[in-house]
């Protein structure tokens, strides 16, 4: 008979792996020089990300994650590369090796200040069941009713990235 606390360490255990994996595809995105590779790797972490939501019980979020993101966006992503004739191997113009001295401080600094903040601004915060929504319609009415307006106006760049990829890859 499985326990609480036994599932609980299968989920901890779970997210661990999960976790480490979008860390390795993130870092694989930034370091990769070949454009294809990198979107492949964004393609990791996205999935990684739909995971961790089934591993909360979000199973709605985890089909839109994988839908419209690494179904759409993705999708969109590598047409624009195919299309406007980039190079798809190594391109070592597009690295800047001196920036790393720089960036690499900043980023720190600025994940230590994104840590310190988000844990000191939700320290005693807890969540209240009740205002948790309990299906996928109550899901869907909190998302659609606020963030209709947000949802379109990405369908609509969604659309004028598909244009301009046409476009430029278009023969004049």
């Amino acid at each position: 008979m499985l326990l609480a606390s036994d599932i609980q360490i299968a989920q901890n255990i779970g997210f661990g792996i999960i976790a480490a994996i979008m860390i390795l595809g993130a870092l694989n995105v930034v370091r990769s020089s070949n454009v294809v590779h990198a979107a492949l790797s964004l393609v990791a972490v996205m999935a990684g990300a739909a995971a961790q939501y089934l591993l909360l019980a979000a199973e709605f979020v985890a089909v839109t994650q994988v839908l419209v993101y690494i179904g759409a966006v993705m999708v969109l992503f590598l047409f624009g590369v195919m299309l406007t004739r980039a190079k798809l191997g190594k391109d070592v113009d597009l690295n800047n090796k001196g920036g790393a001295a720089i960036g690499a401080p900043v980023a720190l600094l600025l994940f230590g200040v994104m840590a310190y903040v988000l844990v000191k601004g939700f320290e005693d915060t807890k969540l209240d069941p009740d205002l948790l929504p309990s299906t996928t319609a109550d899901l869907s009415d909190k998302i659609f009713s606020v963030y209709a307006l947000p949802f379109w106006a990405l369908s609509f760049v969604l659309l004028a990235a598909v244009i301009g990829a046409i476009v430029l890859a278009r023969k004049d």
